[in-house]
């Protein structure tokens, strides 16, 4: 997994209108990417709507939020509409990102194990360099807690 200091893999994929969206063309500004398991369960969309909630504030700092999953584009669409998500949801189907970000392994749900997509945050600065890393954030108040390393 990428750590504190690290430049951030440039990566290009489809987001939920299927305009393809490169890292490299939001350099100049601070992005959050945010790694999720599965659109419209019930975690993920707490932490889409705490984005979704603190939309005005994150968007008034420059601060560009980026949702990947492996979901497609049609389901990044239809959980973007049904939850007014104002931010940009990327579909990355083959985890090819999420491979190169680190963030596709072995959990435990339940006590089963299986491979899936760890819930993983990253803040990258506007030069490109990973600042913080959020492993397994709270999905509830995770805006809350990207905006106090803005403070």
């Amino acid at each position: 997994m990428l750590e504190v200091g690290q430049p951030a893999p440039d990566f290009t994929l489809p987001d939920q209108a299927g305009n393809p969206v490169s890292l490299k063309a939001l350099r100049g500004k601070p992005v959050v990417l945010y790694f999720y398991p599965k659109d419209d369960t019930p975690g993920c969309t707490k932490e889409a709507c705490s984005f979704r909630d603190h939309w005005k504030t994150l968007e008034a700092r420059g601060i560009a939020v980026l949702g990947i999953s492996p979901d497609s584009q049609a389901s990044h669409a239809k959980f973007a509409g049904k939850y007014s998500l104002p931010f940009t949801l990327l579909a990355d189907t083959e985890r090819a990102v999420a491979n190169l970000y680190g963030t596709y392994g072995e959990k435990t749900l339940y006590g089963k194990k299986s491979m899936g997509i760890l819930r993983t945050t990253f803040l990258i600065d506007a030069e490109g360099v990973v600042q913080h890393v959020w492993k397994k954030p709270k999905t509830d108040v995770h805006a809350e807690e990207v905006l106090a390393k803005f403070t």
